[in-house]
């Protein structure tokens, strides 16, 4: 190997590349040519040949969406909001008596 340039390796990659593309594309050719005579042949369907449909990767099913918990306390400083459910925020967590962030009507 030795002796030969970065660039004419650069171009035999990209010779080859694009031997590889035709090839790939004429094998791809075939490959269906024979799958269709075979569907053909034997009457099959796409449910036949790939199963029950299935999500597409990636996805997930359908799950409830549970509606967002009201608001309880708010930040006087800055809007904050938090239902009172879970972790306590920052502004909220060390203070004794929560009372004062509490949304007027709770």
């Amino acid at each position: 190997m030795a002796g030969r340039s970065y660039t004419e390796i650069q171009s035999q990659i990209e010779a080859l590349q694009e031997e590889a593309k035709v090839a790939r594309e004429a094998e791809i050719a075939e490959v269906l040519e024979d799958v269709r005579r075979k569907v053909a042949a034997y009457g099959l369907t796409p449910q036949d040949v790939f199963g029950r449909k299935r999500a597409a990767k990636g996805t997930k099913a359908a799950v409830p969406v549970k509606p967002a918990s009201a608001v309880k306390y708010r930040d006087p400083k800055t809007g904050a909001t938090w239902s009172g459910k879970g972790r306590a925020p920052g502004w909220i967590a060390k203070a004794r008596n929560r009372d004062k962030f509490l949304v007027e009507g709770q």
